[in-house]
């Protein structure tokens, strides 16, 4: 059975992929690196607190990598620190597990991410994944979800209201942009890591919402 590290568990799709895991027989054990330990208890889980500005390499030890790390500008303080949390701790992590050996990484990314963009989120979300693409996964998943519906653990007055939106006119938006669940996103990235196609995968969300 796998062993499987996942980063930003106590996010919403986080919190999903833990669950999933932890019942799917493929794996035998899923560690977690987190801040704070999750309210969760299981003979297959692993917590450990972790310190993202000086990660530990020692505990990057597994067979694949599920990266669920974001924050918002507003949670973060500001775009530099924003940058750090959903750049930084994302390519300072996923190169010292593949100097571990770990060949196998999945990141959730976002609807829109271009490093060339000319709105700060989404070229923040286009160069994690380009300098992601240089590391040498044997295999790399990178999602692009729309719009995450779920419960979060932390209230973004904004999202809210682009959700009340969007899911009362989503008959008449393209099925890339549709918002979509959570646990949808989560399931995707464990159906993607199970896959045996090797090389990097851009998926986007209407792929993601049928995985």
């Amino acid at each position: 059975m796998k062993t499987a590290i996942i980063l930003g568990a106590g996010g919403l799709v986080g919190r999903s992929l833990v669950k999933f895991l932890l019942a799917d027989s493929r794996y035998g054990k899923v560690v977690v690196l987190v801040r704070r330990k999750l309210d969760i208890i299981h003979v297959k889980l692993q917590q450990h607190i972790f310190d993202f500005d000086n990660p530990d390499k020692n505990l990057l030890v597994a067979d694949e990598i599920f990266c669920c790390l974001g924050t918002t500008i507003k949670t973060a303080g500001s775009k530099d620190a924003f940058y750090k949390v959903d750049h930084d701790y994302v390519i300072n992590i996923a190169g010292l597990a593949f100097l571990n050996g770990i060949k196998k990484f999945a990141l959730v990314s976002s609807v829109g991410a271009n490093e060339n963009s000319g709105v700060f989120y989404n070229r923040t979300k286009g160069k994690t994944e380009s300098d992601l693409k240089k590391i040498g996964f044997e295999q790399l998943f990178i999602l692009r979800p729309s719009l995450l519906l779920g419960n979060r653990s932390e209230f973004r007055f904004g999202e809210s209201i682009a959700k009340l939106l969007l899911v009362n006119i989503s008959f008449v938006i393209p099925k890339k942009y549709k918002p979509i669940k959570g646990s949808q996103v989560a399931q995707a990235l464990i159906s993607s890591m199970n896959s045996t196609e090797k090389g990097i995968h851009v998926i986007e969300s209407d792929i993601v919402s049928t995985l």
